[in-house]
């Protein structure tokens, strides 16, 4: 896959992840905050089944997932933490100011998993320019979070 085509497939997918916690609120209005979580849960498993069952050796490939080590299995606990907040706090942050908010922890949190090189991912030099950047997206919440 090209670099150009990554960098569009994921500001794409970003903007899936932009819209889902009012979708997903929308939903928790209806029938509940954790029930439209674990209903945008379940959604999404039974797609990612039908998918997986077609691509990459298809769902035998499940199999395998013992040979991952324990805290390889807590995506979907973080996932499912995720939605959750993301359900109640943009009826008072609204999508955008959920959105800087979720970004800025994001890259807080990665600045840190890059320096130390945890979870398996080769080890970078927090350098001034990243600590700035992460100082402006804090700065940018204060910005689009005030009323």
């Amino acid at each position: 896959m090209s670099r150009a085509l990554a960098v569009a497939l994921t500001i794409g997918a970003g903007c899936l992840v932009g819209a889902q916690p009012a979708v997903n609120a929308r939903l928790g209005k209806a029938i509940g905050t954790v029930q439209a979580a674990s209903v945008s849960f379940l959604v999404g498993t039974v797609v990612l089944v039908a998918i997986a069952a077609f691509v990459n050796g298809g769902l035998g490939a499940i199999a395998n997932a013992g040979s991952a080590p324990w805290w390889a299995f807590i995506g979907g606990l973080l996932g499912a933490a995720y939605v959750t907040v993301a359900l109640v706090a943009v009826r008072t942050l609204g999508a955008a100011g959920l959105t800087a908010a979720v970004i800025t922890g994001q890259l807080a949190i990665s600045v840190v998993i890059d320096r130390f090189g945890l979870l398996g991912v080769a080890k970078q030099h927090i350098s001034a320019p990243r600590i700035i950047g992460l100082a402006l997206l804090v700065a940018g919440v204060a910005l689009v979070v005030r009323k």
